[in-house]
Formats: structure tokens, C-alpha cells, sequence
């Protein structure tokens, strides 16, 4: 599999000093690369009697691990191909050459060699690619997060899986226990349909159950290989636009239930530097899961605490994203209305959640956006009064590897930990949106 860039796939994360008040830590490391309201969820986690305490320490980011597929084509080959295959179809193909142009991606990563996509001529074969690579590409990204984070299969507990480009049962998810040797007793959530938002939805949700199991550790993986959903005589301009935008890849994040996070800041705390590299040594020899140099590329940063969630959806507006199921598969849904009902809710809604935990828009030091499209980043900008700079690391992503759905915000979130920009005590915010319509705001604090 091909990394991030050109290097090996990006993991990131890193240590998180534990706060006495708060007691949340992380140990995180990095290769390459409500509280008040429904629908949110603050720090609280379950006692020893089941009760809720509000005293328990939140979630916390232990790594996160993005992987691409090796198969890459520049913009020009992509749209040069289909420009061929429409041309036939009596679709305006100068039209399709503004459409891939407008949206501003250089080259994508895709599931197979440009070539072997002709011999895709039903669902069927398609979804069988699916299956086989989600699986490769997923076992990939579940061992580099989880190495990255100095742990290994068996120490997981829960693992949720989302996905909106295809489909198996048993789930990927279920497959990997197998694959990679996962506990019997391991909790698996896999999670179809949420599309876009099923990044921050996906960490979200884990961070709810971590919260009732503080002493746990989760992993949640994304999957998208949106060119195997690509229907080829569909000349319709949504399918167009989807044609130039979307791309594949995986991500994964360890997530350490608050209990679990704050053992392992402890320990590292404990631990004398020259000890701390003799065990990574070792542990590089033996497998024994303690992160190391020989296991991280890049010193031990902070890893951020999910302090807070919240979903928000927009009633009566299912028709702005999604898909038609048609014969030969997956139909893309996609209204060029995003970017307005974006504009016109997420300022609210963000500025809602911020001030249900006395902060405003100026406390957030890093915003991790979801890669929608040129567009829907311009609508990010507007609604919330930000400059460019603010979402600079959503733009180089979508330039590089395009919009990959519900990995997208993932990597983004993985390419702010591997820059070590953020600082103790820094906030950040997570945003997503997706069919529904919908969006999921997750705050970080490290």
C-alpha cells in the first residue's frame, strides 16, 4: 500500500501530560504522517457501579494511520480516460474537463490500475474489488495505528468500522478479526451510510463507549474506495463532479478509554528517558508493545482528549446527498446545494456547541474540516469567519489525494498531530457533514 505521500503511510499522535483535574493522557506517536445538549456528549463515564462519574477522564487520540492504495493517476490521465468513455456517450466533455479542473485535486489514489476498471461491468465484480481491497488496505491502516501507538491486536476491545462504498457480510470489520488476530470477545460496530460524516461520527460514537469502559482501548477504521462505485453511463453532471473529486484510502485511530490514557502518560512520566529508548529497543526485537525507535519515526507528541461531541441534522434534507441503488450498483446523489446549507448552518451550530462549554470560536486554535470540495471549504470559511490559513491543511489534502469521504477529516486530523503544531492546553474542532443532511462537531483538547 502507498503512504500518505510518498512515504510510508502517516501515523501520528503522541504523549499527553496528565492533567490531575482532568486525568486524561495519551501516549501517541507518529511515522510519516454535551454536555448540556441532546445529541452531544461530554467527559462523564461510568463508576465502578455503573453510575455515571462526572469525574472521569475523557477519551483520548492515541494514533491515527492513513493509508492509500499504491495506484495513482494524475488529474489530466483520470479525466482523459473518462473524457474517452462519455465522448461516446454524447456527454459535453469540454464541460467534464471545467468540472474536474474546478475542483481543485491534483491526483488520486485508486483501489485498482486505471486499467483493470473496464473489466468491471456489473455490481457484482465491482463489489468483490471492494471487498478485497477494503480488507488489505484496512489491515494496514489497524496495524500501523496500532503500532504507532506502541500496541498490539489483542489489546483492542472495540473496533467500529464505517463505510459508504461498499458493501459485506460479515463486515470488514469481522474479517479483520481473523486477518490481524483480534480478540474473541472484541466489540465490533461496523457503521454503513453515514458517508463524509462518518469520520467524526465514527469518532465520536467510540469515544461514547470509551467513556463507559474508561479502561478500554478502540480503534476506529475507515474505508472508502469511491472509484469502485463509478458508473460509467451515468453522463449526469453529479456523476461528473464525483468522477474528479473522490478518492481511496483508509484511516485508523487508537482511541484510549480516559483511565487507560492516564495509566499510560503515568508510566511514561515514570519511565527515565534512557530506559524509555532501551525499552523501545527491545520491544522493537521481542514485539513486546512498548513504542519505541524502532516503532516511531517522530518524537512523542501531545495526542488531544475528546472532551465533547454533538450531531446536528438538518430536517427534510435527504435529497442534498447520498445514493440511488440502481442495477448496476451505487448511483451518486449529490446536490449542488451543499455548500449553501453548509454556509447556512454550521456557524450556528458550532457556535452553540463552543458556548455549551463556555468557549467561542477565538478558543479554537486548530480546525480539522472534512475535504468536501473546493466549495464546501469556501463555505466552512465564510460561515465561521475564518481566514485561509485556518483550514490550510484541509486544502493540501484535497489537492493531493481528493475527497475520501469518511477518511478525509481522519486524515486531516492525522496530518495536524504528524506537524506537531499543536501545543498543551491547545482546543481543536472536528467537522464533518454528510447525507442526511447532516453534521458531527467533535472538540479536542490537548
Amino acid at each position: 500500500m502507498a503512504a500518505r505521500t510518498a512515504e510510508d503511510a502517516r501515523t501520528a499522535g503522541g504523549a499527553h501530560p496528565t492533567a490531575p483535574e482532568e486525568g486524561a493522557a495519551s501516549g501517541a506517536s507518529a511515522t510519516g504522517g454535551r454536555g448540556a445538549r441532546t445529541g452531544g456528549t461530554a467527559a462523564p463515564g461510568p463508576g465502578a457501579d455503573g453510575a455515571v462519574a462526572p469525574s472521569s477522564p475523557a477519551p483520548a487520540v492515541l494514533s491515527v494511520a492513513a493509508v492509500l492504495p499504491p495506484n495513482y493517476a494524475d488529474q489530466e490521465t483520470l479525466t482523459a480516460a473518462l473524457r474517452a468513455h462519455w465522448a461516446a456517450k454524447h456527454f459535453n466533455v469540454a464541460r467534464l474537463d471545467d468540472l474536474h479542473r474546478a475542483v481543485q485535486v491534483r491526483g488520486r489514489h485508486l483501489a485498482l490500475p486505471l486499467g483493470a476498471y473496464a473489466a468491471l461491468d456489473g455490481f457484482q465484480k465491482s463489489n468483490d474489488a471492494w471487498n478485497r481491497v477494503a480488507l488489505d488496505l484496512g489491515a494496514e491502516a489497524v496495524t500501523r495505528a496500532l503500532d504507532a501507538a506502541g500496541l498490539r491486536p489483542e489489546d483492542v476491545d472495540h473496533l467500529h468500522f464505517v463505510t459508504v462504498t461498499g458493501l459485506s457480510t460479515p463486515s470488514i470489520d469481522a474479517r479483520l478479526v481473523n486477518r490481524l488476530g483480534l480478540r474473541r470477545d472484541v466489540k465490533r460496530v461496523p457503521i454503513f451510510g453515514l458517508g463524509c460524516v462518518a469520520g467524526a461520527a465514527g469518532l465520536a460514537r467510540l469515544s461514547d463507549a470509551l467513556r463507559a469502559f474508561p479502561g478500554d482501548v478502540g480503534v476506529l477504521l475507515s474505508v472508502e474506495l469511491s472509484s469502485l462505485t463509478l458508473q460509467r453511463d451515468d453522463a449526469s453532471v453529479a456523476n461528473a463532479v464525483a468522477s474528479g473529486i473522490f478518492g481511496d484510502g483508509a484511516a485508523a485511530v487508537v482511541l484510549a478509554g480516559g483511565r487507560r490514557a492516564a495509566g499510560r502518560a503515568s508510566a511514561r512520566a515514570a519511565t527515565p528517558p534512557e530506559a524509555a529508548r532501551d525499552d523501545g529497543r527491545a520491544a522493537a526485537a521481542s514485539g513486546d508493545p512498548v513504542a519505541g525507535p524502532a516503532r516511531a519515526a517522530a518524537p512523542a507528541r501531545p495526542g488531544p482528549r475528546v472532551v465533547a461531541t454533538r450531531s446536528a441534522f438538518y430536517r427534510d434534507t435527504e435529497w442534498v446527498m447520498g445514493w440511488d441503488f440502481v442495477d448496476t450498483g451505487f448511483k451518486v446523489v449529490l446536490s449542488a446545494q451543499v455548500p449553501e446549507i453548509t454556509r447556512s448552518h454550521i456557524g450556528a451550530d458550532v457556535d452553540d456547541f463552543l458556548a455549551a462549554h463556555g468557549l467561542a470560536r477565538g478558543d479554537v486554535a486548530h480546525w480539522i474540516a472534512h475535504t468536501g470540495g473546493p466549495k464546501v471549504l469556501q463555505a466552512f470559511e465564510a460561515a465561521l469567519e475564518l481566514p485561509r490559513d485556518a483550514l490550510r491543511l484541509s486544502w493540501r489534502s484535497l489537492e493531493e489525494v481528493g475527497n475520501l469521504s469518511s477518511a478525509s477529516v481522519l486524515f486531516v486530523l492525522g496530518d495536524l498531530l504528524a506537524s506537531g503544531a499543536p501545543r498543551p492546553g491547545d482546543r481543536g474542532l472536528l467537522v464533518a457533514m454528510g447525507p442526511g443532511f447532516c453534521a458531527e462537531l467533535v472538540l479536542l483538547e490537548w
